[in-house]
């Protein structure tokens, strides 16, 4: 049984050390201060943990070793930190737990030791310090932590134990796995929770930035008919860890970059679909690798590779101009898990950097129009943050500088067995050169910390996105100066993005929730069944890439769609024109969410998907069906509708993506201002008749573009498309 603490120790030796020596923000503090109060406080096992949550590279890690720290000047004799099962992990946790208590390990006070490497013969003298024990959740590491407590030091299992579950949501529940992830999961799920009942006095924290992998966990995966609220497992306690000043995230990815005055709104480049298959593998059909500068198969990649070039030479540039040392950059491919697909691409960037070194001689022109263009794009960004420039011919002398005398350092990372070479002290990839690309897979995604990161070329497949994959996918994640972000650039394709973007979605739906205590309601989950009615669904059946995240004045539209042929939809447009004018246009008016779904469903044959990016029209309507259900009295089954008429919206922004806000969004008089006034209970339906000109993108022939405001009450809500 825990004791309960009235006050904690904030003072001892262990814990004022720690603080003294790395500079922890008062909010940090008292993150740590409270973890360790409430884990003394609280009875927490495996099934239901302490939480520590926090966002992707946002700190958790030097939080948890904070918590270790005070736990041990507050009756806490040993921690165990479980990390992902990857070699590198362990080692960039183990590293950083030598670093953070060195001077304590050289006092003897704290020893810390990876599980695969305990000395066998640790005397009494050791065994009586603080110790830390640094073990893979895998077989080997688990079977190896059960001998060192039950059999080779038996005493240990007499002592109080703190785990710390490092990146929780690998052995949580989640969501669709294959079967021999389940099997696998299930196994060290097993082994620690058998390591934890043998233990004589043992508490836990998790330590995750996804919080839906503990707090959607089902106590059964069965639900009624009338019950739309999922009712989830939560920990017995949770902190939130502070994120700090300048830390950058999904909302800058995904959300800031959609703004055009916004620094972010230079990070997104698109790569088109068939670059991401002649990267898979090579086929001379598709792609010959001795044309590596010039051929338009991998446009995207060679001119992200020149940018990473130009920009990092610029902040190296910016650093001397200040006297301070010149920092190495990273840029990060990620595309595939396959080994043969990152030794293709490995050899088609050595290709192409032989190609920049001949180019030098025999083709300046080339590449002179490949570093003028990266120019001008980092140019536009460092404008943005009035940061220093220089002249283009001094990044020109520069970059031919580096090209020439090998600056760029190309580092294949798809083996456990080269983490030794590619780890530093710190447990991070290794920056060797002024300017490193790292090609690989999986182990680039578990967590793995990459320093001074301004390039990301990323390709996985969205169709077999889960969340807790993507999120440690995001290895850009974390504290950047902004001086790095004005020559960061982000390279995937337009469906990947979108992709990503609902996740982020997703996940900042679920985190509000949870940190406004909604969570205590639960979330609801929905779907449409083979009959066409709305249904619960269980968390644990979804693909992200299909979901849907509803939350108050969230906009839902088709975006990169292309109509018909005028000849072809003239006549329906024609009915739609009737069908929508016959009301009063000039105020919102409630319509039955049956005849909003006719003219949807009927607006959906207007649309050409052959031609361009196809729209689910299937989950418009039935998000609209939802949340049309939730009005009362006279707004049961119904929605506003806002008509407006002679449009002239292009079908692309200037800066090349799709438009996306085709409903004027300010003004008193606008169409999203009256759509929020009156969308309190039920949403809003903002149909827009555009004239569809021919020289805006369209096929010169009138349509209309609908979009649907969700109320200012909508509960967090996930609606499963499939």
């Amino acid at each position: 049984m825990n004791t309960v603490a009235t006050k904690i120790n904030t003072d001892g030796l262990i814990y004022r050390r720690l603080v003294l020596h790395n500079h922890y923000s008062p909010e940090q503090q008292m993150c740590i201060e409270r973890t360790v109060n409430k884990l003394l406080q609280h009875s927490t096992s495996a099934d239901r943990p302490g939480m520590l949550l926090g966002r992707i590279q946002s700190g958790k890690t030097r939080t948890f070793i904070g918590v270790a720290a005070l736990g041990f000047d507050n009756h806490y004799d040993m921690t165990i930190v479980l990390t992902k099962g990857t070699r590198a992990l362990s080692q960039q946790t183990y590293e950083r737990l030598n670093k953070e208590f060195r001077s304590l390990r050289e006092d003897d006070v704290v020893q810390v030791f990876d599980i695969m490497t305990l000395p066998d013969n640790l005397i009494n003298y050791e065994l009586d310090q603080k110790l830390i024990f640094v073990v893979k959740k895998e077989m080997n590491n688990l079977q190896r932590l059960r001998a060192a407590l039950f059999e080779t030091y038996p005493q240990l299992a007499e002592k109080r134990i703190l785990i710390i579950d490092d990146e929780a949501d690998f052995a949580s529940f989640g969501f669709t796995k294959t079967k021999a992830e389940i099997i696998e999961i299930n196994r060290i799920a097993g082994h620690i929770d058998d390591l934890r009942k043998n233990l004589k006095q043992v508490d836990f924290l998790q330590v995750t930035a996804t919080p839906y992998s503990l707090y959607l966990q089902p106590e059964a995966y069965t639900f009624r008919h009338s019950d739309r609220t999922f009712k989830p497992i939560r920990p017995a306690f949770t902190e939130l860890v502070p994120v700090g000043k300048g830390y950058i995230g999904g909302e800058y990815y995904f959300k800031e970059s959609e703004e055009d005055r916004s620094l972010a709104s230079f990070l997104y480049e698109p790569i088109a679909l068939d670059e991401l298959v002649v990267l898979k593998k090579e086929d001379r059909r598709r792609f010959k690798i001795e044309q590596a500068l010039s051929s338009q198969k991998i446009h995207s990649l060679r001119q992200a590779i020149v940018n990473f070039m130009v920009g990092g030479i610029i902040r190296r540039w910016q650093d001397e101009k200040q006297n301070k040392r010149p920092r190495k950059y990273s840029f990060i491919i990620h595309t595939e898990q396959a080994k043969a697909s990152h030794g293709w691409q490995e050899a088609v960037i050595l290709s192409l950097k032989a190609q920049l070194v001949s180019a030098l001689d025999q083709e300046p022109l080339i590449l002179d129009s490949l570093v003028r263009q990266a120019y001008e794009n980092i140019r536009r960004s460092l404008k943005r943050v009035n940061g220093d420039v220089p002249k283009y011919e001094e990044v020109k002398y520069h970059v031919y500088y580096a090209i020439g005398h090998d600056h760029l350092m190309i580092t294949k990372v798809n083996s456990e067995n080269d983490m030794n070479q590619l780890l530093d002290e710190t447990g991070e990839l290794r920056l060797r050169a002024p300017l490193n690309i790292f090609i690989g897979g999986q182990i680039l995604d578990r967590g793995i910390t990459i320093g001074n990161l301004i390039g990301f070329y990323y390709g996985r497949n969205p169709r077999r996105f889960q969340q807790d994959t993507v999120l440690q996918h995001s290895r850009m994640f974390g504290y950047r100066p902004l001086e790095d972000l004005a020559v960061t650039r982000f390279y995937t394709t337009l469906e990947i993005y979108e992709v990503m973007k609902t996740i982020h979605e997703f996940d900042t739906a679920l985190r509000n929730a949870f940190e406004r205590g909604g969570q205590e309601g639960g979330v609801v989950f929905i779907q449409k069944d083979a009959s066409n009615h709305i249904i619960p669904c269980s968390p644990n059946k979804l693909i992200l890439s299909t979901t849907t995240t509803l939350k108050p004045f969230k906009r839902l539209l088709p975006v990169g769609f292309q109509t018909g042929y005028k000849t072809y939809i003239a006549k329906t447009i024609q009915a739609l024109d009737r069908s929508i004018l016959q009301h009063r246009v000039d105020q919102p008016f409630l319509l039955d969410v049956t005849e909003a779904t006719r003219i949807i469903e009927t607006i959906k044959t207007t649309f050409d998907d052959e031609a361009a990016k196809p729209w689910s029209a299937q989950t418009f309507i039935s998000t609209m069906e939802y949340l049309a259900t939730l009005g009362k009295g006279k707004e049961a089954g119904k929605v506003w509708c806002i008509v407006k008429t002679d449009r002239q919206m292009a079908r692309v922004r200037k800066n090349g993506r799709w438009e996306d806000a085709p409903d004027t969004p300010r003004g008193k008089d606008s169409e999203l201002t009256l759509a929020r006034e009156v969308a309190q209970y039920i949403p809003a339906l903002i149909l827009l008749r555009q004239n569809g000109e021919e020289d805006k993108g369209w096929r010169d022939t009138p349509f209309w573009w609908p979009v649907l405001v969700t109320p200012r009450h909508t509960p967090t809500t996930i609606f499963a498309e499939s």
